[in-house]
């Protein structure tokens, strides 16, 4: 049997299973309706899901040793994902198992849709699923942040760091983290105090204007709410930054959008502008 990838390559697989909402979204995007037997037990979530119009109709599951048994999966995905005992049952009755990466750089998303496409017999699919994140990136045009300083500011206080999604979101669109600026790491505390004496220009946010409970309430503190208006925060659906896959392009031009929305400011001298990997010189010498 051939390889790619790591990935044995024979007949395809008729019943897949994906344990991940991470998976979830590569799996609905590059295989066959009918290949498809169960996905996470989030695949329905709005607020957590991506993939929740395609994945209308789906059963959705926990990943327990029962439904592994019940549903006889041929190719699982997990990203992390599964108990051991299902894993172990999985694993005794030689069902192959693909633990997909965190992908946190659209370099390594364009690497897991190839190794998901082979996995489930269309590696076409995903090669025009790369092109077409590609041409969706580079139509969004040059990078609107101009060096400005943004900050990811999840309920209950974290700051999201360097060496995520959305760190490399940022990046891409011409914005300086204030986590890289504060030194902080992947994840950290910051009060709401320690962001009003930062004042970074943009907050992105993945909580609307409702409260939903004392998480989201201090997104809405007063005095946050002076130091950053709500014309320069910009909602970012949890469901587009939870994973790097086939939502990127519409996480980055959700980016995008918002500060260009929130007004065009000059460019710090000397900064140079953001390029696209995925501009017709890139495309042309791949």
């Amino acid at each position: 049997m051939a390889v790619f990838a790591g990935v044995p390559i024979g007949a395809a697989p008729k019943r897949i299973v994906s344990l991940s909402l991470c998976a979830d979204q590569y799996l609905l995007a590059l295989a066959d309706r009918k290949q498809i037997v169960a996905l996470n037990r989030f695949s329905h979530d709005p607020g957590m899901s991506w993939g929740v119009a395609r994945a209308r109709g789906l059963p959705a599951i926990r990943g327990t040793a029962e439904e592994m048994l019940t549903l006889k999966p041929d190719l699982v995905f997990t990203s992390g994902f599964g108990t051991p005992t299902a894993l172990a049952a999985l694993r005794s009755r030689n069902v192959n198992i693909v633990d997909l990466p965190r992908d946190d750089r659209f370099e390594s998303i364009e690497s897991t849709t190839r190794l998901v496409a082979a996995a489930v017999g269309h590696r076409q699919r995903g090669e025009a699923l790369i092109a077409q994140m590609r041409r969706r990136l580079a139509a969004l045009g040059p990078a609107p942040g101009r060096g400005r300083t943004a900050a990811f500011y999840q309920r209950r206080g974290y700051l999201t760091g360097q060496g995520t999604l959305v760190d490399e979101m940022m990046r891409h669109a011409g914005l300086v983290n204030l986590a890289e600026k504060l030194h902080r790491p992947m994840l950290s505390y910051l009060s709401i105090e320690e962001m009003a004496v930062a004042r970074p220009d943009f907050l992105l946010v993945e909580n609307g204007p409702e409260i939903r409970d004392r998480g989201t309430e201090m997104l809405q503190h007063p005095l946050l709410a002076r130091v950053i208006p709500a014309s320069r925060r910009i909602f970012i659906p949890e469901a587009l930054t939870t994973c790097g896959g086939p939502s990127y392009p519409d996480a980055m031009a959700r980016l995008f959008g918002g500060i260009r929305a929130a007004g065009a400011a000059r460019s710090p001298a000397g900064e140079r502008q953001r390029v696209w990997p995925s501009s017709p010189r890139y495309l042309s010498s791949r």
